[in-house]
């Protein structure tokens, strides 16, 4: 189990200070490992895991909105992820039902749009009805942007985003020459939006799990050995203070001169 804060950390008022506001990320997504290991540590359910997990992402969006990241995308759960056994996939379910139904008015009241990525093909009725309902509520919200990827796979988004540019040109709209990276951006289900500049993963993991694939492509990579329901505000910030630590290049080499 994580050992409690000493008295020589920081705290989270000051880790807040610390931060560079001029450059904090437009945009974090988190790969949120570890729920199950967690239960299992316990003996408990793995859905226990999963409960304790909507308790960390309840903190992660609170200091999103706190110090003013614009945009957060929470890997909620994968087209791999039906894989699992089906009493934990049917609770997993249910349980993000719950927590739109249970969350949702308080994400409004404090300014949050709720946005769902991914696909919506073999989503249970009732999972949508709850997701829809939140981003109908929450549609004109502008404090911050939460895209909740559910049944998102990035090889899948990219088959899809594929698919409707082929359609357009079998229908004689494009052609395939005008195909751009900005093109086939604005097909993919973030259109719109800036890439991360941040991919948080959880659970001391080092994969990335066929999320975001053409998104992250420059995207700064911290990796927490924290297992997600024990991750607090305080390990976001530090996530969020390793980034501003890093000279971003983007593939260019740096003026040594300078």
């Amino acid at each position: 189990m994580r050992q409690s804060q000493t008295k020589a950390e920081p705290d989270i008022d000051d880790l807040i200070q610390r931060l560079d506001r001029s450059r904090l990320p437009r945009h974090i997504a988190v790969i949120m490992d570890g729920n199950r290991r967690w239960a299992l540590q316990r003996g408990l359910p793995v859905l226990e895991g999963h409960r304790a997990g909507a308790e960390a992402t309840r903190r992660v969006v609170e200091i999103c909105g706190d110090i003013g990241v614009p945009i957060l995308t929470l890997y909620a759960f994968s087209t791999e992820n039906w894989k699992r056994p089906k009493p934990e996939v049917d609770g997993l379910v249910a349980l993000i039902e719950e927590t739109l139904r249970q969350e949702r008015a308080e994400l409004h009241a404090n300014g949050v749009r709720v946005r769902h990525i991914g696909s919506r093909h073999g989503l249970p009725q009732s999972l949508m009805a709850e997701m829809e309902e939140t981003e109908t509520l929450t549609q004109n919200n502008t404090r911050l942007l939460l895209n909740v990827a559910i049944n998102y796979g990035g090889r899948d988004e990219l088959i899809r985003a594929v698919r409707s540019l082929a359609k357009k040109v079998a229908d004689g709209t494009i052609q395939p020459e005008e195909i751009t990276e900005a093109m086939l951006a604005s097909h993919l289900d973030t259109a719109g939006i800036a890439d991360p500049d941040l991919l948080i993963r959880t659970g001391n993991e080092y994969r990335i799990s066929n999320f975001l694939l053409w998104q992250i492509a420059y995207a700064e990579i911290h990796i927490s050995p924290v297992l997600w329901p024990d991750f607090t505000k305080r390990d976001f910030l530090l996530a969020v203070l390793d980034y501003q630590r890093r000279e971003r290049r983007f593939g260019g080499r740096v003026d040594e001169s300078s």
